[in-house]
């Protein structure tokens, strides 16, 4: 069967009523329509109980995983909590919340976050209209991307606690409830709190945009990666990072103040003069609420004292509030890699000339047929699912400029597992070739001795058990046949190929031509 393609709404989608996934008509989570059951629950004046992701031990750590007394929570609604709750108090910022003590869930927090920037998106995932005072019955909802959907995701606003404090996540603000609600929603769909346990910013960041996503190597980073950073800011983008992994397990506080194996936002780039020379600097928060970088330009450097006092006023906060700000250089250094996600790419081109379009399939590899495993496998690649696309010839201010690349190709495997922490990821990537003059009018999918006689022009540059693999690299003009696969054959599974591509401003409304083979 040919995969189903799938079309990249903008934010705003238009769509018409039954096209269920969009923004609009999200898929409601688990057959849960929250407007139907809130007005059961004010008809019948009572306050709502959510049977699906029940207040008991099974929605906190049904395998008893975490280091947590169980036998010592109490399910406490925030009126059990405090005397005024509120969903939010003087607006959302990333300062509003810290992390919890026994949950490992700190990319999921580092991408809050950087959602707490981008207001029109943070609508997106936490409708208006909810609060504990007007029609309030204990229910809210929230939205997430899954898998090509939106979801709307009910939950009631029951919250473990022990000794009548929030054992997880919990706001600054004692009586401001909005980052515990949605990280009981995001557990909720990850199956439970204990399925948050561990992870990468970049599927939360996705989660909450449906956008577009990349992912650098910091160690491989080239030298206009700020610069990139910098229009991406500019651009409304989400932004996250993440340290290597130390010799233990733990999250281990170097002498630095840096954490190892541990995720942070990227809050913002700026650019000071410090003593006459323009100084790139990186803002990075920790999800802890605390804890700081204490090298050069941390919060109490005597750097700051080179630069003007506008600059100075501008940037430097002397609050313990887990943010700070550090050169680009060392930020390459402390930090493993980085994501930038965001709705819509045209930022990468630096400039107005270009727009990205894009096309999306859904697909899957079955095993004995359409699951030929990777190049080392030269009898049966050719029989993973085929795309072919054609790339057009650009002028020479969108072809070039500070962004050559002009294409990025994201695969993601698809799962419907409840539990997260169950899902076994496949070894997945992809490879792209050149389709010659001689044989693009050929119908069908391209034989094995059609890949016998060439090599690939670009992949994904590695097999990786992930959720999904992207990259960005440079095409010249002409057709193309992209094969996403697993690394081994007869590996079945469900998958979701993405293809952006650069185009001029003045052909906007032009398609990026890809179809299935």
């Amino acid at each position: 069967m040919p995969p189903t393609r799938v079309t990249k709404k903008p934010r705003n989608d238009r769509t018409t009523k039954g096209n269920v996934g969009s923004l609009t008509f999200p898929v409601k989570f688990l057959d849960q329509d929250y407007q139907e059951l809130h007005q059961n629950c004010q008809v019948n004046k009572k306050k709502y109980v959510d049977e699906k992701f029940p207040p008991e031990s099974s929605s906190i750590d049904p395998w008893r995983k975490l280091e947590l007394n169980q036998d010592k929570i109490k399910w406490l609604r925030p009126s059990q909590i405090v005397t005024d709750p509120q969903l939010i108090v003087k607006g959302v910022s990333r300062f509003d919340y810290a992390q919890g003590s026994y949950l490992g869930n700190c990319w999921f927090l580092a991408s809050v976050g950087a959602l707490t920037f981008q207001k029109d998106i943070l609508k997106q995932v936490m409708p208006a209209g909810q609060s504990f005072t007007k029609n309030y019955s204990g229910i809210f909802h929230f939205r997430f991307w899954q898998f090509g959907k939106w979801i709307d995701v009910v939950i009631d606003d029951k919250l473990p606690t022990i000794d009548g404090k929030l054992i997880f996540v919990h706001s600054k603000t004692s009586n401001e409830f909005w980052p515990a609600l949605l990280e009981k929603a995001y557990a909720k769909v990850c199956g439970s709190y204990a399925d948050t346990h561990a992870g990468l910013v970049s599927e939360a960041l996705m989660d909450f945009t449906g956008g577009v996503h990349l992912h650098f190597d910091l160690k491989m980073a080239g030298s206009n990666l700020w610069e990139l950073m910098d229009r991406a800011a500019k651009a409304k983008a989400l932004m996250g990072c993440g340290t290597p992994q130390g010799k233990t397990s733990a999250n281990t506080v170097l002498p630095n103040g840096i954490v190892e194996g541990h995720a942070y936002t990227v809050t913002g780039v700026f650019k000071v003069r410090g003593k006459g020379q323009p100084v790139k600097l990186v803002r990075v928060l920790n999800p802890w609420g605390l804890g700081e970088w204490t090298g050069a330009w941390s919060d109490r450097s005597s750097l700051w004292n080179q630069v003007s006092e506008k600059e100075r006023t501008e940037c430097r906060s002397l609050a313990n509030d887990g943010e700070f700000w550090m050169s680009m250089e060392d930020f390459t250094k402390s930090f493993e890699d980085m994501d930038i996600c965001c709705l819509q790419p045209d930022f990468l081109g630096g400039t107005s000339k270009c727009h990205w379009t894009s096309t999306c399939y859904n697909g899957s590899w079955e095993a004995g047929t359409t699951a030929g495993g990777c190049m080392n496998h030269q009898d049966t690649f050719w029989t993973n699912p085929q795309f072919r696309v054609r790339m057009e010839e650009l002028d020479e201010d969108c072809a070039g400029g500070q962004c050559p690349e002009n294409i990025l190709v994201c695969l993601m495997q698809i799962h419907e597992k409840k539990n997260r922490s169950l899902v076994s990821n496949h070894s997945i990537g992809f490879c792209v070739f050149p389709v010659s003059m001689k044989v693009k009018d050929e119908v069908g999918k391209f034989p094995a001795k059609f890949f016998s006689r060439r090599g690939p022009v670009a992949d994904s540059e590695s097999f990786i058990n992930a959720r999904e693999v992207m990259s960005f690299f440079k095409l010249e003009p002409g057709e193309y046949v992209i094969i996403p696969s697993t690394f081994n054959p007869n590996e079945s599974a469900t998958f979701m190929l993405s293809v952006f591509s650069k185009s001029e401003s003045h052909k906007r409304n032009k398609k990026l031509v890809m179809t299935y083979v």
